[in-house]
Parts: C-alpha cells; sequence; structure tokens
C-alpha cells in the first residue's frame, strides 16, 4: 500500500511537470499551420510510461489532455483533447510497452521510434474523421494537409519529444528515486 502511494504521488508530480510544460513552452513547428503547437508536455508521460509502465503514461496523458481541452485548447474543445489523448497515449502505451519488455537504453530507443511512428500513423485517420466531422473542414482540405503538414507535424513532435526523454530522464529518474525512494532497478535508461 504504501509503494502504491508513493507511486501515485510521483505519477502526479509528472502530471503537474506536463501541465505546466504544456502552459510554458507552446510554438507552432510549421509556419502554414500556426494552429498545430508543439510543447513539451508528452514528455512526462513519456517519463512515466518508463519508470512505472504504460498505464501510469496514459493517466499523465489524461490529466494533461483534459486540462488542455479546457484551457490552451479552448477553441478545439474536447476535439483537441480527444485527440490529445489519443495520440499521445498511443505514443505512451507503445512506448511504455516495448521499453518494459526491452529494459535497456537500446530498448528505449526503439520503443520511442516505434511509439513515434505509430503516434503519427494514428493521428492519420484521426485528422480525416475529427477535422473534417466536428471542425467542418472539408475532407479534400484535410487530404491536402496530410503530406506537406499533419504527418510532418507529428513526426517532428515526436522526434522532439523523444529527444528530450532521453535526455532528461536520468536526472528525473535520479530524482525521483534519490528523492522518493524509488528502486534503481526501474532506471535502466
Amino acid at each position: 500500500m504504501k509503494n502504491g502511494v508513493k507511486n501515485l504521488v510521483r505519477i502526479t508530480m509528472l502530471s503537474a511537470l506536463a501541465v505546466v510544460l504544456m502552459f510554458l513552452i507552446r510554438f507552432p513547428l510549421i509556419p502554414a499551420a500556426p494552429f498545430l503547437e508543439y510543447d513539451p508536455g508528452d514528455v512526462p508521460a513519456l517519463i512515466a510510461a518508463f519508470l512505472f509502465g504504460p498505464g501510469a503514461g496514459v493517466v499523465v496523458t489524461l490529466m494533461v489532455s483534459l486540462i488542455q481541452a479546457m484551457t490552451v485548447s479552448a477553441g478545439s474543445g474536447w476535439i483537441g483533447g480527444l485527440m490529445h489523448f489519443v495520440a499521445t497515449g498511443t505514443m505512451v502505451t507503445v512506448a511504455g510497452i516495448i521499453y518494459k519488455r526491452i529494459h535497456t537504453f537500446r530498448g528505449a530507443i526503439i520503443a520511442l521510434v516505434v511509439s513515434s511512428i505509430a503516434m503519427t500513423l494514428v493521428m492519420i485517420p484521426l485528422n480525416l474523421i475529427f477535422t473534417t466531422k466536428f471542425m467542418n473542414v472539408p475532407v479534400d482540405v484535410v487530404k491536402t494537409m496530410l503530406v506537406p503538414v499533419i504527418i510532418p507535424f507529428n513526426l517532428i513532435k515526436a522526434i522532439l519529444n523523444s529527444a528530450l526523454t532521453v535526455f532528461v530522464y536520468k536526472p528525473v529518474g535520479r530524482f525521483l528515486r534519490v528523492d522518493m525512494g524509488l528502486s534503481k532497478s526501474s532506471q535502466e535508461v
């Protein structure tokens, strides 16, 4: 029971960090689509998935998606929140599952590459469904945006989040291990 509470506190801390990053760092990646903004809020979700498993990454993603839908993405509302949840949820689930099976630095890299591709692929039908039906954008417009805008945006976002995760995972993992009593075996990357 004691470890469950400690893990809940750690996951809550990572959720709070994700929300702060989402608010503080936001910028468009592709000038042709300034409405598609990058934020590093997915990095704590990836760290949660690596440290505690894919379920923890999904919990962090859910918290951020709900807050994002009500605040910074209020224009797209629940649609933007749902799309973020599915995109990032896919990435953290795939990454968490792979890393759990291959718990090494190489495994982390494989997990991040495969999950980046999975997230990008999931966003193709999601944009074709949600952007057309609920945001009243014609299907032809969305189709013409797939190759020059939507796919590159999702790939760049995933690559940036993956690189940041590799860069900060050890210090964050060390902090959680030393300051919060996490076992060393959970910090393989």
